[in-house]
């Protein structure tokens, strides 16, 4: 695996976090090649990824053993028009954008079915993400449990069905946009009332990942766990939070879909 050269094609954020997490738990590869083009893409990259190769030519990200496709959807048709016939015959194909199933991906590219995908998450850049992957049946045993071992070190990486791919994209893949900005602003609020970030932290930290487990694993109900609170200075607006999530994310998952 470790001799295996990896290119990515797209050098945007979630390229510069499975680089970040690699980097972090001393696991990147040897040879990487990253595409991009938009040289401010790039250039962002070269300087916390110096060893990394950038070029604005995809066709020399695709001829690489691994190829990661870090494009949104709108151009992913263009992409894959242009890196087709750059692909290895053994290489290993990883698209991490939704909407484009693999039946779609193959016959994007001629027939190609060496093909994988996964549904990244930010927290990856921490060795703590959760990146659900789907494998075509053109991969062997080997081939999957190459494409495991590079997402072990980014974190969990169970292997769902392919058609629940969006509904992780709204969960694990965007979630964390939906709470970042209120920590952030309760941790300003804390700094103000005089706790230093040392004692922050650690509050937040187990605040956060308790609260999230009492409500999934205490055996009580949503209604119980959220009465165990008595003060609750934002509730006149959680019948307003709770309709955007009920109304905004399943609009988004229909544009999302295949």
């Amino acid at each position: 695996m470790h001799h295996q050269s990896v290119g990515f094609i797209g050098g945007g954020r979630i390229t510069r976090i499975f680089l970040s997490g690699w980097q972090k738990a001393g696991k990147l590869p040897e040879r990487v090649v990253v595409s991009d083009v938009h040289a401010e893409v790039l250039s962002r990259l070269n300087t916390a990824h110096p060893a990394v190769q950038i070029t604005a030519d995809n066709a020399a990200a695709a001829a690489q053993d691994l190829v990661f496709l870090a494009v949104h959807p709108p151009v992913m048709v263009e992409v894959l028009n242009g890196i087709r016939a750059a692909l290895r015959p053994e290489a290993v194909v990883v698209s991490l954008a939704p909407k484009f199933t693999l039946g779609r991906l193959r016959e994007l590219l001629g027939g190609f079915g060496r093909l994988a995908r996964v549904i990244p998450n930010a927290p990856s850049l921490m060795g703590l993400g959760y990146n659900p992957m789907v494998f075509a049946a053109e991969l062997g045993a080997a081939e999957r449990a190459e494409i495991a071992a590079w997402l072990e070190p980014l974190g969990e990486h169970p292997e769902v069905a392919e058609e629940k791919l969006e509904a992780y994209a709204l969960l694990s893949a965007m979630g964390p946009t939906y709470f970042w900005f209120q920590w952030q602003a309760l941790r300003e609020v804390a700094l103000g009332l005089g706790l230093t970030e040392g004692e922050i932290v650690p509050a937040m930290k187990r605040m956060v990942c308790g609260g999230a487990r009492t409500l999934l694993e205490s055996g009580l109900s949503p209604a119980e766990v959220m009465d165990l609170i008595p003060v609750k200075p934002l509730a006149e607006m959680e019948a307003q939070v709770t309709e955007l999530y009920r109304t905004r994310l399943p609009a988004l998952h229909q544009k999302i879909k295949p």
